[in-house]
């Protein structure tokens, strides 16, 4: 099952910000290398990229990776031209960028409007924008595609951070909308939606606020159902986090990666339009047992 040998998979967002821990992105990378794919990755910089690279190459893979800035149409039409250029294709599209800033609309800067529309939405607009054409030219075989969203663009999840939310809960209905004008085309666009996930950027987050701080939204994954006074280190923070969701611990970046590999699969071939939730029940709680 899952078997995407011969599969052209492009992923945006597959570095990381620390050595400890997986990402999200690097996950996905891994998994679908596992199962056969070749990986052409587009991320900020190379550099942030080298681990997932190393550990797809280590186990006999195969993955490039161009510095790319999602937000930017000219680089992202260069990163899908390069993938094609290389390999003559793209089977597999996941858009894996996300950044929360906190705020309402009456204290919010425009500028970090603007900035958070731009790294949230654009990012997914602009990679959908660049890798369809190509996608539906590939008859019969098409193409499919996940992008990530979040948990804070189903609910509010304890802290205003009104920009993220309002720009993760389009990207939903930007893939749904999308999915239905290409499901005559061969094109399949999904979203997977994390939760409250353990991961380098949630361990940042501790080592920023050592001993007392505010829980706030991890990048693209998600947001703590209350303001909470952290103190004790990162294990203190994991504990908090572990205790707000219903089966009772974070999720890690396997658990997304292998909601997508599903997603790009041949099985999910009938799955278009939809999302599938990562959360460990968040989603589905009241916040009282």
């Amino acid at each position: 099952m899952h078997n995407l040998d011969g599969k052209i998979a492009v992923i945006i967002g597959l570095g990381q910000s620390g050595s400890e821990g997986w990402g999200i992105g690097a996950a996905c990378a891994v998994v679908l290398a596992r199962q056969g794919a070749v990986i052409f990755g587009g991320n900020r910089t190379v550099s942030s990229a080298t681990k997932p690279r190393s550990a797809i190459e280590s186990e006999g893979g195969q993955c490039d990776v161009v510095a790319t800035d999602a937000t930017s149409s000219e680089s992202v039409k260069a990163l899908m031209e390069a993938c094609v250029a290389k390999h003559g294709r793209i089977d597999i599209l996941v858009a894996n960028v996300g950044y929360s800033q906190p705020g309402c609309p009456a204290t919010m800067e425009e500028d970090t409007w603007d900035t958070q529309m731009d790294v949230n939405l654009r990012s997914v607009y602009l990679a959908c924008h660049h890798a369809l054409p190509i996608m539906e030219a590939q008859k019969p075989a098409g193409g499919a595609i996940v992008c990530v969203s979040s948990i804070a663009g189903l609910r509010y999840i304890g802290k205003p951070q009104v920009a993220y939310s309002a720009a993760k809960a389009a990207v939903m209905q930007f893939v749904k909308a999308t999915a239905v004008v290409y499901a005559a085309r061969g094109v399949r666009l999904n979203t997977v939606v994390p939760g409250l996930m353990e991961t380098p950027y949630t361990r940042s987050l501790a080592a920023r606020f050592p001993t007392t701080a505010t829980a706030v939204e991890d990048k693209g994954e998600g947001e703590v159902d209350k303001q909470a006074e952290m103190k004790g280190g990162y294990e203190e923070f994991k504990r908090i986090r572990d205790n707000q969701v219903p089966m009772g611990r974070m999720g890690n970046a396997w658990d997304v990666a292998n909601a997508v590999l599903f997603l790009v699969s041949d099985e999910a071939r009938y799955i278009t339009g939809q999302k599938i939730v990562v959360d460990g029940g968040i989603t589905s709680s009241t916040g009282r047992t």
